[in-house]
């Protein structure tokens, strides 16, 4: 299925609308400093203020022309570029002034790391996600620094070699299961997406006949930039750094699991038999077109087309009709919080997968017996 053939609109390039994502930078700065009540405008800035800008005004389900040449998305690169030693700067800049007698309150450095977390998940996770899903050599290294700013470099595979092949499935750790709340969604993750990520490069290695635990083996990449983002943090603030440190990372893994939460809760792909599933489609993944979410998060909540052409640049991703595609009733600032008080959650989303499941497998009656997601691939899979 293409959308270059029926766009929703044309709309021009324009890299400076998504350039907003730069505006958490001058919040952090100012929180840092000035301390108090600033602290509250990051995670404000990131979800109250998105929201109502979402509400006010609305969807933006245009699209770009698909053959826009590569020369011109040199300004749309540039942003994702720059952001890794921004986010170096900051981070490890906040840590600095804070473990060298700033004038904070235990209280303040708390909420200081966690809005330097929510922007860490919200802006340098997504962005990671951006490049390295690229086929280039430079664009997948950034991607891994700024994930080892965050303790969580394995994303990367789990999220390439076993989330993009059987998302909807049992063999994928991060789709969220129809009524499973995100409080038990988050901790499961946390638990089986290193071993998942280790067991997918394993087989990765065994089929050129290396052992899993081959130096080739990407996890140890991710494991060195973890312990050099470490001891950095504890070079620049000591044990207090690294405590720090950790702590926004836990922030931001979070910010990204209530983002994988939503993005294919009660989704699944049709079992065939003899552990195969139905290609992936893009009716696989809720969509949102809400115009300044997509600008936060460079139109990752355009994510049924990313599915579908996970190489395709942020801003050449497509909208699809409502009819084609289940569509989120917000943008993810406000469903990931929503995400956080399950019963409303259920009560808003269970009724679209249900209604999801009439539309799109009309000939599966009996739900409760059939199940994509309780017949996982064997565990040596990819």
């Amino acid at each position: 299925m293409s959308t270059a053939t029926r766009p929703a609109g044309r709309k021009p390039l324009r890299a400076a609308p998504f350039w907003i994502t730069l505006s958490f930078a001058p919040l952090v700065v100012l929180a840092v400093m000035q301390g108090g009540w600033t602290i509250l405008l990051i995670p404000f800035y990131g979800w109250v203020l998105m929201t109502l800008l979402d509400s006010l005004l609305g969807p933006d389900p245009s699209n770009a022309d698909l053959n826009t040449p590569e020369a011109d998305l040199i300004w749309f690169r540039l942003l994702t570029w720059i952001w890794m030693p921004l986010q170096a700067m900051l981070l490890y800049g906040t840590i600095w002034y804070l473990t060298h007698g700033a004038d904070h309150s235990a209280l303040e450095i708390i909420g200081i790391m966690f809005g330097i977390g929510v922007t860490t998940g919200t802006v340098g996770i997504v962005y990671a996600h951006e490049l390295f899903h690229k086929t280039n050599r430079f664009e997948p290294i950034l991607g891994d620094l700024l994930l080892a700013m965050v303790l969580y470099g394995h994303f990367r595979t789990e999220h390439m070699i076993v989330h993009h092949p059987y998302v909807g499935t049992g063999r994928d750790t991060v789709t969220a299961r129809y009524n499973e709340g995100f409080h038990r969604y988050f901790p499961r993750v946390l638990r089986q997406g290193l071993g998942s990520a280790w067991r997918a490069e394993a087989a990765m290695l065994a089929r050129r006949r290396l052992p899993g635990g081959h130096w080739r083996n990407p996890m140890w990449k991710y494991l060195a930039l973890a312990s050099v983002a470490l001891a950095l943090a504890f070079a620049v603030g000591g044990w207090l750094g690294i405590g720090l440190f950790a702590f926004q990372a836990f922030v931001a893994v979070w910010q990204l699991e209530l983002t994988n939460y939503v993005e294919h809760y009660g989704l699944t792909r049709k079992y065939l038999g003899d552990n195969r599933y139905e290609p992936v489609q893009p009716h696989h993944s809720w969509d949102s077109v809400y115009g300044v979410s997509n600008l936060l998060l460079i139109n990752l909540q355009r994510h049924a087309d990313h599915h579908c052409h996970p190489t395709r640049r942020f801003p050449l991703l497509q909208s699809y009709p409502a009819s084609e595609v289940p569509q989120l009733t917000h943008g993810y600032p406000l469903m990931t919080a929503m995400a956080m008080i399950p019963p409303l959650w259920r009560r808003t989303m269970n009724p679209r997968v249900r209604a999801w499941r009439h539309q799109f497998y009309p000939e599966i009656e009996d739900w409760t017996a059939y199940r994509s997601l309780s017949q996982p691939l064997p565990k040596s899979a990819p």
